[in-house]
């Protein structure tokens, strides 16, 4: 890396450059059973697909390089079960669905949503084969419009982890996403951590106050990490917080938000989930939150949470204005992080790399990668926020930054401390 570096500060040094192959980093990004990520990928919930997509035919789904099939039967239980019929192995998207369970069509093995076979109608009486044997199913939860898995050991299960964002007063939760990305989702999943991009990449459909730089900072806190973007807007200090939830869940504060109006610990507009389907696609799937007190303008909203997410312009257009899409997809299907050269305000990137690297050490090592706060009861306080104080600037620059510095720190401290409202 030192040699190739060198290289590349002379002047037309492609050529070196295209000698350098460095290889991906497989610890980090592989997902599927068995790897060392996707190992500990499988010890949390994730979101799998949408409630209201679940009709009168199974869903082939492919989640963490495993392909199963997604149902809801007549009883309205759901289940998820590995995608081969136990007997001869015809797929299970064409199976028909029952009042309990489903049936393959090739020969009528009928199967629980735990995979428990209820039937092989072609075996003689008496036969024990359906007692002697299981299918392979993962227990899901049907929350709030959303379908949740786990897929690690069945005797490592976390409790369903229900936060704070869901149960807002005055707040109306939608589901969103379903967005396929065609690459790995620790480049899909930095981006959040990356409060500096914004004023590049999203300063068109952003606001005008997101084009200003901010003093930043990362940290860590019980559920993983969040920035922490301190901005001035005329006599206002804002300070903006996006929360990254381990291993890729973030909450984010509105992207319409102009830092114009005083407020105290605003919540989020959004809450993502990055679910890697297999090493080189990712599904971007979570809830928007609407604030019903403040109902934001429906276009700027639309806005923030979908301009640039997919490949939906004309190439042109995109070329002109790209988006998250465009800036994370064009790194390749994995992001080679050899080739990297890392700078100050990549932190947070770095942070988020090392808390994944930790968790997968921690399931190597026997231990529970599970944030301690997702393994109690009851509601689990989340941190993203805007929060925005009327403080004149200092005349000078410098001692100005330092105050929004001081700022930022001091409203983080009250906000993990809990004496805001929540």
């Amino acid at each position: 890396m030192t040699e190739r570096a060198t290289f590349l500060r002379n002047s037309y040094a492609g050529y070196y450059g295209a000698l350098a192959k460095p290889a991906i980093d497989q610890k980090l990004t592989e997902v599927g059973p068995g790897t060392p990520g996707g190992e500990y990928l499988r010890r949390f919930w994730h979101p799998i697909g949408f409630s209201a997509d679940l009709n009168d035919v199974p869903h082939r789904i492919r989640i963490l390089g495993e392909d199963l099939v997604l149902f809801k039967d007549k009883s309205e239980r759901v289940g998820l079960v590995a995608l081969n019929c136990p007997h001869r192995g015809t797929s299970l998207e064409f199976g028909i669905i029952q009042e309990r369970g489903i049936m393959c069509c090739y020969h009528g093995w009928v199967f629980d949503v735990d995979g428990k076979i209820l039937e092989t109608p072609g075996e003689p009486e008496g036969s024990t084969l359906k007692d002697r044997l299981w299918h392979g199913a993962y227990p899901v939860c049907d929350y709030k419009g959303l379908v949740f898995t786990y897929m690690g050991p069945p005797d490592k299960e976390p409790p369903f982890p229900v936060y704070d964002t869901s149960g807002l007063d005055n707040y109306k939760l939608e589901p969103w996403g379903g967005n396929i990305l065609p690459c790995n989702w620790i480049q899909v999943k930095e981006n959040a951590m990356d409060p500096v991009h914004t004023a590049f990449l999203h300063s068109i459909n952003f606001t005008e106050s997101f084009g200003v730089i901010p003093q930043y900072d990362f940290i860590e806190n019980p559920l993983g990490m969040m920035y922490v973007a301190v901005r001035r807007v005329g006599d206002n200090v804002w300070v903006r917080s996006t929360e990254m939830i381990m291993p890729n869940l973030h909450q984010l504060a509105p992207t319409f938000e102009t830092g114009e109006e005083p407020k105290t610990f605003s919540r989020p507009m959004q809450t993502l989930w990055a679910v890697p389907l297999d090493d080189t696609h990712t599904m971007n799937i979570g809830y928007n939150h609407y604030d019903l007190n403040n109902p934001p303008d429906p276009q700027k909203y639309i806005a923030g949470t979908d301009f640039g997410q997919m490949p939906d312009r004309p190439y042109r257009e995109r070329q002109l204005l790209p988006g998250d899409y465009d800036a994370q997809v064009s790194m390749g299907p994995t992001a080679v992080h050899a080739r990297e050269h890392l700078a100050s305000t990549d932190a947070g990137v770095s942070l988020f790399r090392r808390l994944v690297k930790r968790g997968i050490r921690d399931v190597e090592d026997g231990g529970d990668p599970i944030p301690a706060p997702q393994r109690e009861k009851g509601s689990i306080r989340t941190f993203a926020h805007d929060t925005i104080q009327r403080i004149p600037a200092s005349k000078n620059i410098k001692d100005d930054k330092t105050l929004l510095q001081k700022v930022g720190t001091e409203v983080t401290e009250k906000i993990l401390a809990g004496k805001y409202p929540r």
